[in-house]
């Protein structure tokens, strides 16, 4: 065995470093022998990926691609953590939600590694009245309570104060949140009526008597669920923030009284880097908008698994989701972090789904020990870059609100919906054309997948913004084919014809399968078109052999009695065929128009 001497040279100190020429120079090689004539300087951009507020995901980042300053942890601009220790010492705080009138979940959750609660009263949750009820047998002292209660935080917040002196809880033992959020109340109602004067009150309070206990959540979850994108949730929060700093220094406190009265909860979604560039991204923002201010700038943070991404066919693959999500919150520095059960778009969880859902931080910290790396992120360009770009982004629709007049004034003028619409109408297009999959949904659906049923869980406040799922579309269309198998016994069909060899159609076969499965229409492989029990097919092959046998495989389908000719490829001129079905296509419009013509209401 030969020994390298140990001279402090690298095993490749004898070759030359690449440039980012000569690298541009090899992608656009490859890219001309796939048929896409670009130039050096092109290929990069033809490999980088469009992401929402404008921003692009390149292939390749190098030192060279330069972020400011993120800081130490626990020190401005707050990029690395608001914490010297992140979450190195135990881990984040992991905060079970509670929307039932159910103490013992409550205990269970307590009990097998939850260590905050995060309980909606109220409307969407259960009543004021019940809070002790709830409550009992937990040590008030040892586990924080975030309160979530809408216009009836007065009344709420009264009831946990009560609770905490009539169980002898010293009141710098008290931890958690009260949860006033009048901004949000209002996006999420459109109820405008919000007097600000108790909130003021109860923070006045928080901070002369309860000085682990804060009074006010800036939620920007009613913007993410409402569709908007990483930026517009990073805007509305900070707009948020302000609003309230405002409204607190009026009332008399200090800004650094204020400042430390603001708990912040944003949406962790699959998207692991966008995700962690955004809680990044956040406390950057927020540590100016304090340094202007005159006060310290750390920014607590609650992340929530997205309710976005949650689907309700195939729902076991939110688990998925939520591991990702939850991964990404805890490397993105977040103090809390809720993984919504993976049944929660369905109605209350069950046992079993609280248990994985809370198991999910526990693997993640304690078997994976992510949290006892501080920032793991850091110093990676793509993240660093990526975190200062949506910081830009962020920062200019904060500023584009403030212009307005205002987080209350943009809400109530409609600008802010109007914005979240956009972005949201844009991503619905890349969603019906499977440019963005959803597994589960609109790939690899499973049509013989037995429901999953759950208790109705409390119905949300509504009225302001409106809540999106990227399953709806699709959604819609599964439920119109549930409808025609419990009045006819059968799903709507289709007829896949495979011409030649496996070689030839196996791609285009396994396509045409999934697209139309994604709209509840089963597809028939084996046997004859007259045995199917379809009307529509769709042809499924190679283009070599389109151009010798589609059209008098069509003609003879049509003979047949098919009504409508699918074929899957890009569109070409084949007599005989009506429509095609291929990557990029509009999905939703091509399966919507099908269920139509099968009389499938």
């Amino acid at each position: 065995m030969t020994v390298l001497p140990d001279d402090g040279l690298s095993l490749a100190a004898e070759f030359p470093d690449a440039t980012h020429e000569q690298w541009q120079r090899l992608v656009a090689g490859v890219l001309r022998k796939s048929g896409r004539e670009v130039s050096d300087e092109a290929a990069e951009e033809a490999l980088s990926t469009a992401l929402e507020d404008g921003l692009r995901a390149r292939p390749l980042y190098s030192a060279h691609d330069s972020a400011p300053d993120p800081g130490l942890p626990g020190f401005a601009p707050f990029v690395r953590g608001g914490r010297a220790e992140g979450n190195a010492l135990g881990g984040w705080d992991v905060r079970q939600r509670h929307a039932a009138d159910d103490g013992e979940l409550v205990l269970a959750d307590l009990e097998n590694g939850v260590t905050s609660l995060w309980l909606v009263v109220g409307a969407g949750g259960f009543p004021v009245s019940s809070l002790g009820r709830v409550l009992d047998g937990v040590y008030l002292d040892l586990a924080p309570v975030v309160l979530d209660a809408g216009r009836e935080v007065e009344p709420a917040a009264a009831e946990l104060l009560r609770l905490y002196e009539e169980r002898g809880v010293a009141r710098d033992a008290a931890r958690g949140n009260l949860g006033a959020d009048p901004l949000a109340h209002e996006a999420r109602t459109g109820d405008g009526g919000f007097d600000f004067a108790p909130v003021a009150a109860l923070a006045r309070r928080c901070a002369e008597e309860y000085p682990g206990l804060r009074a006010l959540t800036v939620d920007a979850l009613p913007y993410h669920e409402a569709g908007g994108s990483a930026a517009q949730e990073l805007g509305c929060s900070l707009a948020t923030g302000v609003a309230y700093l405002r409204q607190l220094t009026e009332a008399g406190l200090s800004v650094e009284q204020a400042c430390a009265q603001l708990e912040f909860r944003y949406a962790a979604t699959a998207d692991q880097f966008l995700t962690i560039a955004k809680l990044r991204a956040a406390r950057r923002l927020w540590a100016r908008v304090a340094e202007v201010c005159g006060a310290p700038g750390g920014q607590v943070q609650h992340a929530v698994t997205s309710s976005v991404m949650t689907t309700r066919r195939d729902p076991w693959v939110n688990m998925l989701r939520a591991t990702v999500a939850t991964l990404a919150a805890g490397v993105g520095g977040a103090d809390a972090v809720t993984v919504l059960p993976f049944d929660h778009a369905l109605g209350l969880p069950d046992a079993f789904s609280r248990r994985i859902a809370r198991n999910t931080s526990t693997i993640l910290v304690e078997e994976s020990h992510l949290s006892r790396v501080i920032d793991p992120a850091g110093g990676s360009w793509y993240v660093e870059r990526l975190t200062d770009e949506l910081a830009h982004a962020g920062w200019e629709f904060f500023q584009s609100i403030e212009r307005a007049g205002g987080q209350a004034a943009a809400l109530r003028s409609g600008r802010v919906g109007e914005e979240l619409a956009a972005t949201w109408a844009a991503r619905s297009a890349k969603l019906a054309k499977r440019r963005e999959p959803v597994t589960g949904v609109s790939e690899f659906p499973h049509l013989a997948e037995r429901s999953v049923a759950r208790e109705p869980a409390p119905e949300p406040p509504s009225g302001g913004l409106p809540r999106v799922r990227r399953d709806e579309a699709y959604e819609r269309l599964r439920a119109r084919s549930d409808a025609h198998l419990a009045a006819t016994g059968a799903r709507p069909r289709i007829f896949l014809a495979a011409l030649g060899p496996a070689a030839a159609h196996t791609a285009r076969l396994t396509f045409a399968s999934n697209l139309f499965q994604a709209g509840g229409i089963e597809p028939v492989t084996e046997g004859a078109f007259e045995d199917s029990g379809a009307t529509e097919v769709c042809l499924c092959s190679s283009d070599a052999l389109y151009e010798e046998r589609a059209a008098e495989v069509a003609a003879s389908l049509r003979a047949a009695g098919a009504s409508q000719v699918f074929l899957a490829g890009r569109p070409g001129q084949y007599p005989g065929v009506d429509a095609y079905v291929f990557a990029g296509c509009d999905a939703v419009a091509v399966l919507s128009a099908t269920l139509d013509r099968m009389g499938v209401s």
